[in-house]
């Protein structure tokens, strides 16, 4: 499948960090399914937007975050996905889908290509406020600029204020809104966009060149 439609938002804030953390990124590898699986099903339902019901919850996680869905997602050439690790404990994980995207809004409101989508950034509770999404957005982005993308999108629940306010500081900017549906509600996301460029140059997280 080209989409997977659910929130880029996870469990994730760069304010408040509890202690110091060395975290530890890597790329996943087909030995990760099942380890990936349940870091999801933990850290999805905890980022679902209020009033979302439990069997919804449950069906979306069965549909498009399990151990045979995260085999396919690494088996295909056009996504990568990322597993932080504290300790050498999964943290949380990432994922970036290389290409257009395929729905109408997205396409209507990125400013710049080629593009790449921060598809999914989920971070384990415990470990909120440690650094780990901006390790992991810094290892989507390295992953984007080396296919040769110029901006790199999300699509982030409008409710989720923590999530939001963590991607605005990370440099991604508000360009349009989409939908998607979870169970019989039709939520709505901003669609957030990253340059990658300023016109003549790459930019590199951590890069003064």
């Amino acid at each position: 499948m080209s989409h997977v439609p659910d929130s880029a938002a996870g469990l994730v804030d760069a304010e408040h960090s509890p202690s110091f953390q060395t975290v530890a990124v890597r790329r996943a590898v087909r030995d990760d399914a099942a380890l990936l699986h349940r870091v999801a099903a933990e850290t999805f339902p905890l980022a679902c937007p209020t009033g979302t019901l439990p069997e919804s919850i449950i069906a979306f996680v069965a549909e498009n975050l399990s151990e045979r869905s995260f085999e396919g997602y690494l088996a295909d050439p056009a996504r990568e996905l990322f597993i932080a690790e504290v300790d050498g404990d999964a943290a949380g994980y990432s994922m970036v889908v290389h290409g257009e995207p395929t729905d109408a809004d997205v396409v209507a409101s990125i400013t710049l290509r080629p593009t790449a989508e921060l598809s999914k950034l989920y971070v384990r509770e415990a470990h909120h406020g440690g650094g780990i999404a901006a390790a992991l957005v810094e290892a989507v982005v390295l992953a984007a600029v080396a296919r040769g993308a110029r901006s790199v999108w999300l699509g982030v629940n409008d409710e989720n204020v923590r999530a939001n306010r963590f991607y605005e500081k990370s440099g991604f900017e508000k360009v349009g809104t989409k939908f998607f549906r979870l169970g019989e509600r039709l939520e709505s996301d901003f669609v957030r966009e990253r340059r990658l460029d300023d016109g003549n140059r790459v930019v590199i997280p951590g890069s003064s060149r």
